[in-house]
């Protein structure tokens, strides 16, 4: 199996691999390099899924990055696990100048007020939003009263801007992606399947040296 460990992570040693990875980030991105190279799919399908990862990394969706990504990757006729790895394009390294400058992009964009929020903010408005939202939702079958004003303010200030923002440079940012990274993984391929051949050459002559009679 491609992503099989030896030792299976509890959930939360899985959340903090998420946000920083034990063996650090230049590590961890290696290591999402080497797995995309080893798939076993034709580079284009390949590298169609990276780019849908990227792109998805610019969209507010976030804890849906892998399902959008894998659905967009599906409709592109992409490799679904390379689409989910390539959502890794946005981490806590890249996220700072993704969050910002969609969020002002859009709301250039659209019109609206230029607010001075850092990522952290942003981090913390989606936050405050994930739990309005629950909280009304569970007030619909409850004597709680429920208040969706709050989250329309969102909708219209955050998430709608963010997602017009992130369109342009998640479009550009996913084709650069899928053009950049066919010929490596094409390159990649070839050399790794000229190694194989050459090792099965090497057993086989050395079977066929075994099998000779001794002189």
């Amino acid at each position: 199996m491609v992503f099989k460990r030896r030792k299976k992570l509890s959930w939360f040693r899985w959340f903090l691999e998420g946000v920083y990875p034990r063996a650090g980030w230049r590590r961890a991105i290696g290591y999402i390099g080497h797995r995309l190279s080893r798939l076993p799919d034709t580079p284009d399908k390949i590298a169609r899924g990276i780019g849908a990862g990227v792109y998805v990394s610019f969209t507010p969706f976030f804890g849906l990055h892998f399902v959008s990504a894998a659905f967009l990757a599906w409709l592109l006729r992409g490799n679904i696990l390379a689409a989910v790895l390539g959502t890794f394009f946005g981490n806590p390294l890249t996220f700072p100048f993704i969050a910002t400058s969609s969020l002002s992009l859009g709301r250039w964009i659209l019109g609206v007020e230029q607010g001075g929020e850092g990522h952290k903010s942003i981090l913390r408005m989606f936050g405050s939003a994930s739990w309005d939202f629950w909280y009304n939702f569970k007030a619909l079958f409850t004597p709680e009263k429920s208040d969706w004003s709050h989250l329309a303010e969102f909708f219209t200030s955050v998430f709608f801007p963010y997602f017009v923002g992130g369109l342009l440079p998640g479009i550009a940012a996913g084709i650069a992606a899928t053009l950049l990274s066919r010929p490596l993984i094409a390159a990649y391929q070839k050399r790794r399947k000229g190694r194989l051949m050459k090792r099965w050459q090497e057993k086989r002559a050395q079977k066929l040296r075994d099998a000779e009679p001794p002189g």
